[in-house]
């Protein structure tokens, strides 16, 4: 529930810090105080739209804070920690909006998306009010409400699932049949590129291995020319490099007899002489193997102009070219056994559409049996709402085909007045009807929503008993859920758990919105002034204790 509401700068408030509880909250005040302002604010700091109209004049930036107790709210707990945010017992969402149109949004210290925050805002607060796109006027909310009376939650859950995987499911068999006229004319491709790749019998890294090879066939004659002399140079006769190098050790040892210190000389000759000695003999057998193979050389250019051209059409690669062929063998593969897939689907198919007729007729019969007896509650309640001649129906339209709500459009008719027929809310109903008919469903199905419910002035047009009756369903409510309620009328007020006083002020030449949180007394004296005017008698007074003593016996 909403704990606590700072807001600054928004329309005529300056600066308000205000805390609040549990049960029925209420707001009274003159017309133009600021009362709805306060809502409008909640309704920012529960995601709700902004404008920059709201800021107030002379400011460039509005900021409302608003702490949220969270306490056994799993799900928001969860939704937070799934978000990144810190996930405690308490929610604490700041928003900021500049004249620039920049929103900047905060949940529990961080930075957040309005998205995120709209998200969550559904989860902690409602707001059925006059200038709200209420729920009553979404034919889809119709259907969840009803669904809600009925206890067919769960049911239109495994609906909504059987339909999903009917529908992907005929998606795909519909681009099955789409890909069917070109399924031969990709056949035949297939089978021309994937014989072409097979014949070419393409091998990894044998292309680099052909480059090789064809270089040392272009070259062989200078190839056998150089390392033949080379080796011919080394060790072939008396005046070879390595005969002179044995002349040269001989004279180095025979002096090393004279001065030992040469002999090291002597060993760094002969390693020497053996490493020349082993790169001549590695020359003659090189040149030994060198031999010019003009047929070799050609088929090397044939096959390398092969996979040159299988290159220039199927990949950059000789080793991507082979990945291709492994795609072409399993896409004609599935190609071939198209026949056998749409068998399948098509059975597969056949026994998830069985399974959703099954659920849908269900889903409606308990739509149907429920449909009759939340009418006859909800035109019971709103009689007791300053609607004696009101009518509430159920219109079922079935569907073409079903969706994942159901087999059935569903929606509420209604006629606030004797003879006309039911029509739908969004045509007749006023913005305090609304109010009052969403007051109704909250008697018949008090859980399921947000912890925090509002009500702007839910009271429009009544008074009286009626009233008092609207605030007793409201302290009623308010027993499960936290409520809000802006109200004009004594009757209503005198239910309050907390009573809210919002005045305006001129401090400095502005207006500004000062807003108390009310004792005993002074809620008798605002109770008194809103029966008798700024004029307050003792009559008056003792009229409004007995409403609060009313109230609370």
């Amino acid at each position: 529930m909403l704990t606590y509401l700072s807001i600054r700068n928004v329309a005529i408030i300056e600066q308000l810090h205000l805390s609040f509880g549990p049960g029925l909250n209420l707001l009274t005040g003159e017309t133009g105080a600021g009362k709805s302002i306060i809502i409008d604010a909640l309704t920012l700091a529960s995601g709700g739209r902004a404008s920059a109209d709201l800021i107030r004049t002379g400011e460039e930036e509005a900021v409302v804070e608003a702490v949220f107790d969270i306490t056994g709210l799993a799900g928001v707990r969860e939704q937070l920690s799934t978000a990144g945010f810190e996930a405690g017992d308490e929610l604490i969402v700041k928003r900021c909006l500049t004249r620039s149109g920049r929103n900047r949004v905060f949940v529990n210290g961080s930075l957040a998306t309005l998205v995120q925050l709209g998200e969550l805002g559904r989860k902690l607060v409602t707001i059925h009010g006059q200038h709200e796109s209420q729920a009553l006027l979404r034919p889809e909310q119709h259907l969840q409400l009803l669904d809600s009376y009925a206890a067919c939650d769960s049911l239109r859950q495994e609906f909504a699932d059987c339909f999903n995987a009917w529908h992907t499911l005929s998606s795909r068999l519909a681009q099955f049949d789409e890909q069917e006229r070109d399924a031969a004319r990709r056949l035949d491709l297939l089978r021309y590129q994937l014989d072409e790749l097979v014949t070419a019998a393409l091998r990894s890294g044998e292309e680099d291995e052909l480059l090789e090879r064809r270089q040392l066939l272009a070259h062989a004659e200078r190839l056998a020319s150089a390392t033949g002399g080379a080796f011919e140079g080394l060790y072939g006769g008396d005046a070879a490099l390595l005969g002179e190098l044995r002349r040269m050790i001989t004279l180095v040892r025979d002096a090393a007899v004279i001065d030992q210190k040469l002999l090291l000389l002597v060993e760094t000759l002969d390693g020497a002489y053996l490493q020349l000695e082993d790169v001549a003999l590695q020359l003659r057998d090189y040149a030994a193997r060198i031999e010019a193979d003009p047929d070799e050389l050609r088929q090397i250019d044939d096959r390398l102009d092969l996979i040159g051209r299988i290159k220039k059409k199927y990949a950059r690669t000789v080793e991507e070219a082979i990945t291709l062929q492994g795609s072409l063998v399993e896409e004609l593969a599935e190609l071939e056994g198209r026949s056998r897939s749409r068998e399948a689907l098509e059975q597969e198919l056949a026994e998830l559409r069985e399974q959703l007729d099954t659920l849908g007729r269900n889903l409606s019969a308990g739509r149907r049996a429920a449909a009759d007896k939340l009418a006859q509650a909800l035109s019971a309640e709103v009689h007791q709402l300053a609607m004696p001649h009101a009518v509430v129906q159920v219109s079922f339209e079935p569907l073409a085909e079903p969706r994942s709500s159901g087999c059935e459009r569903v929606e509420f008719l209604f006629s606030p007045n004797p003879g006309e027929t039911p029509r739908s809310l969004a045509r007749v109903a006023s913005g305090g009807e609304l109010s009052r008919l969403m007051l109704a469903f909250k008697q018949i199905l008090p859980e399921g929503e947000a912890p925090s419910l509002v009500f702007d002035e839910v009271d429009t047009g009544v008074g009286g008993a009626v009233a008092d009756m609207i605030g007793r369903k409201l302290k009623h409510v308010a027993k499960g859920q936290q409520v809000f309620c802006i109200t004009h009328l004594p009757q209503v007020a005198a239910w309050a758990t907390r009573h809210f006083k919002v005045e305006k002020q001129v401090l400095n030449g502005r207006t500004v919105t000062a807003v108390a949180e009310l004792d005993q007394a002074g809620v008798i004296d605002e109770l008194a002034r809103m029966l008798a005017g700024e004029t307050i008698s003792d009559a008056a007074r003792k009229h409004a204790a007995e409403l609060v003593a009313q109230a609370v016996s």
